[in-house]
């Protein structure tokens, strides 16, 4: 299994060289399946918590404290796009773990046109991601993790196939609360092509900070993401005058803002979480467009009642459209006993 890691890990290095020249696509797997993590404002390399969904967002975050966890969740996100996520994780002795999992986003019936503007019929395109996943506890406090991904897509007439690679490290000091985490996803690249144009993953370094503040039941979050690169221009116009000229933004501020996002999470027991996050990334992504007051902050509740989880997340990143997530997990060891 150590050769099969090895060699995922050498073929997917250097998939990502060979792929620098193309665009880059399968920006969807940028999104999280955790409700906790979409409360935190999509990216959370550092939250501990024993949700097999968390494993998205670093493979270390899993062990064997997620023995038999199972998780299905589901996201109505942005226009009529559906996202689901399925998964399992169980331990590999006393410090290693497995998890599998399977996400499955369709963007709703799009029309087909000819070249002349005539509308011949309709279609929906998907993606498929199968995922597999394995952490090892190096200490106490330091757990290592990598993560397998396969993507197919299917829009209309064409296909392709890709394969990425996730590695992360974590850092977890129990008496001080303290969480770091570190996380390199999506190294990879395609084996299938839809045509002749080769489409990059979206490569991304994530650096999280989770504190515990005090003897107080809240935690700060902080994360930085999109690390490969400083610049990270967005353009904006005044929403009540579509003829303003579109401005480009890029000064050493909102670079530095556009890199972070900043939570707060309320957890006074481990049967219940409530937390904030605001994204400076998303709200100026929305510049362009119709955004709302609340676009770039997102919230998530957690409770657990018996042997389940459930958990609820919400946001809204323009006027025209609200994304809504939920999960349901539970032990399968608990519930046949």
């Amino acid at each position: 299994m150590k050769r099969l890691l090895s060699i995922a890990m050498i073929a997917s290095v250097g998939a990502v060289s060979s792929a620098q020249t193309g665009s880059q696509a399968y920006n969807f797997l940028e999104l999280p399946s955790s409700t906790q993590a979409f409360g935190l404002g999509g990216a959370a390399p550092a939250v501990i918590n024993d949700d097999v969904n968390l494993v998205d967002q670093n493979p270390a975050l899993i062990g064997p404290e997620l023995d038999k966890k199972v998780s299905l969740g589901y996201m109505r996100w942005l226009g009529s796009t559906n996202y689901a996520a399925l998964r399992y994780g169980m331990a590999a002795g006393e410090r290693g773990a497995w998890a599998a999992g399977l996400r499955y986003i369709d963007y709703g019936s799009m029309t087909m046109t000819l070249p002349d503007g005539t509308e011949s019929g309709s279609f929906t395109p998907k993606d498929l991601v199968f995922e597999g996943a394995y952490s090892h506890d190096f200490s106490d406090r330091l757990r290592g993790g990598i993560m397998m991904k396969m993507v197919y897509s299917n829009y209309e007439q064409y296909t392709a196939f890709a394969i990425a690679t996730d590695l992360g490290i974590n850092y977890y000091n129990e008496d001080n609360d303290l969480s770091l985490g570190v996380v390199v996803k999506n190294l990879g690249g395609q084996v299938k092509r839809f045509d002749q144009k080769y489409d990059r993953l979206p490569i991304d370094v994530q650096i999280g900070y989770m504190q515990g503040l005090g003897s107080s039941p809240f935690s700060l979050a902080i994360t930085a993401t999109h690390l490969t690169k400083w610049n990270l221009p967005y353009y904006k116009h005044d929403d009540k005058d579509t003829d303003t000229t579109v401005e480009k933004h890029s000064s050493f501020g909102s670079n530095l803002f556009r890199h972070l996002i900043f939570g707060l999470q309320y957890q006074p027991s481990d049967n219940f979480y409530l937390n904030l996050a605001y994204n400076y990334k998303t709200r100026t992504d929305m510049s362009t467009y119709h955004r709302s007051f609340l676009s770039g902050f997102s919230a998530a509740l957690g409770i657990n009642v018996k042997s389940f989880r459930f958990g609820v997340g919400v946001a809204m990143p323009h006027s025209g459209g609200t994304s809504l997530m939920i999960n349901v997990s539970t032990a399968l060891g608990e519930l046949l006993h």
